[in-house]
């Protein structure tokens, strides 16, 4: 889920920090900088895991800082393909499921991720899956019996599959003109997105499951 990814850059140390080691001050500097920021192809960085190297600083003139060119081993959320881990419901609509894992809410669950059959309960705004159900299509899938529902519900911790990332530039700047009337902006879109399943056995809400796993104490004694 976390990796370490190798970095440079030019690094600026403003007078009022000339007094702080300069390892100390360049750490400081470079989360600031990258912190929470996506990097195309990289990640979501999240903190410097270290100085690799740094060299001397140097003044420019008119600024009156030391540039430092650095490279710097940085701490990445970038889970790998096929990588399972937990995350909580974020949110769910027609479209698919919302995940989160606290500090990243990009996460999602299409359609085509979930266990079959399933549907989209509008009055509970929620999914759910009807095991053992020959009903195919969600018209009856929305007839079957509340109690034999396994909703998939908000704020409910689930076992995931990555399936894909994706990342996206938005393009900046106004909206574009053609032939003088202007063309409508395509909403934003998130700069980095995981795609992930739930279609599988042992995934999805975590309680499904409990029954599954094998007990601990049986374990030991074999």
């Amino acid at each position: 889920m976390f990796t370490l990814s190798i970095l440079k850059d030019t690094i600026a140390i403003l007078p009022a920090n000339f007094g702080v080691p300069p390892a100390q001050a360049l750490i400081s500097e470079i989360n600031k900088k990258y912190a929470n920021r996506v990097l195309h192809d990289v990640g979501l960085c999240i903190c410097t895991f270290d100085l690799v190297e740094a060299g001397e600083g140097k003044v420019r003139y008119g600024d009156g800082c030391l540039w430092y060119k650095v490279r710097f081993r940085m701490v990445v959320f970038r889970p790998f393909a096929s990588e399972v881990i937990l995350a909580k419901v974020k949110s769910s609509d027609e479209d698919g499921i919302r995940l989160s894992v606290g500090f990243f809410d990009d996460m999602y669950v299409p359609l085509a991720y979930l266990p079959q059959p399933s549907a989209f309960d509008p009055n509970e705004r929620a999914h759910f899956w009807l095991p053992d159900s020959e009903a195919t299509t969600p018209h009856e899938l929305l007839e079957s019996a509340t109690a034999d529902r396994m909703y998939i519900d908000q704020g409910e911790v689930v076992r995931v599959r990555v399936e894909a990332d994706e990342f996206y530039d938005d393009e900046p700047g106004p909206p574009k003109a053609s032939e003088g009337v202007a063309v409508k902006r395509e909403a934003r879109r998130a700069p980095y997105s995981i795609i992930c399943s739930i279609a599988e056995q042992g995934l999805g809400p975590v309680p499904w499951w409990k029954s599954a796993q094998p007990d601990g104490d049986a374990m030991d004694e074999e």
